[in-house]
């Protein structure tokens, strides 16, 4: 038996009127193509997670949908990630304009980031993202959750979240592929020793996801380039927000700051 695909339909509407979506509804009941989600999409766009059998349905469909002037199709594709969460959650992930890596969120999107996050967490192997954002704005916060959500385990390098951490080694069980290693960029660059940055390079090597946050000053002092980020995050507390480094770049720590116990 053949495997039914997963298809998503976005459309903007043109001209409203009562009965569209029923209708739109029983053209797909009638090529026999499954409705799996449906939402509104920004604005006067619905989007729509679809199942069939065939593609011979999906050109069907393109083809009476052209004849509709109620509508305007946008996207008639096989489901990227940012499709199924703009159905999920009603909107899409702003990604920039030059740099098609960098996707920016504004802190009331918190539960759309961490189901962004979680699912770049689930897929396998090697990959690097770097987080940017103002103090406080939830960075740390949101990539744990991703964590959680994605059913990894997190280790963090260095960190600011409870208390200052910065690790100089990992225990055995803890060189895991599938863990998740979290590194700030600004705390280990301020409380860097060589065998901190052993360990640093260590994990980086490791086939396993890293997230840095505060990534441009990691590889300003580092031999590593913002072209080895596969994903670059901005969270701002709103969109006007400015994110700079002056204030962060301040002496972070005195001497009658209290350690962590991975302080090593």
């Amino acid at each position: 038996m053949e495997k039914r695909k997963e298809w998503y339909f976005e459309y903007e509407i043109e001209h409203n009127r009562p009965g569209l979506l029923g209708d739109i509804s029983s053209l797909l009941g009638m090529l026999l193509i499954n409705i799996v989600t449906i939402n509104g999409v920004e604005d006067s766009r619905r989007g729509l997670l679809l199942l069939c059998k065939e593609k011979e349905q999906i050109d069907r469909l393109k083809s009476i949908l052209d004849t509709m002037e109620t509508i305007k199709v946008t996207k008639l594709r096989r489901p990227k990630l940012r499709d199924r969460l703009a159905v999920r959650h009603g909107r899409y992930i702003q990604s920039d304009v030059d740099d098609k890596k960098t996707f920016r969120f504004v802190r009331d999107e918190l539960g759309l980031l961490v189901d962004f996050m979680a699912e770049l967490y689930k897929k396998k192997g090697h990959k690097l993202i770097g987080i940017r954002g103002m103090p406080r704005v939830g960075k740390t916060e949101s990539i744990v959750a991703a964590s959680v959500c994605a059913n990894k385990r997190w280790l963090f390098v260095s960190s600011t979240l409870l208390k200052q951490t910065v690790r100089s080694q990992l225990i055995k069980d803890e060189y895991d592929e599938s863990n998740l290693f979290i590194i700030d960029g600004i705390v280990s660059t301020k409380r860097a020793n060589e065998k901190h940055w052993q360990l640093v390079r260590e994990v980086m090597r490791m086939p396993s996801i890293k997230v840095v946050e505060h990534p441009d000053i990691f590889v300003q002092h580092t031999e590593y380039t913002l072209d080895d980020f596969d994903y670059i995050i901005e969270l701002r507390s709103n969109e006007d927000e400015e994110i700079t480094y002056q204030a962060m770049e301040k002496p972070m720590f005195s001497k009658d700051d209290g350690f962590s116990m991975f302080d090593f």
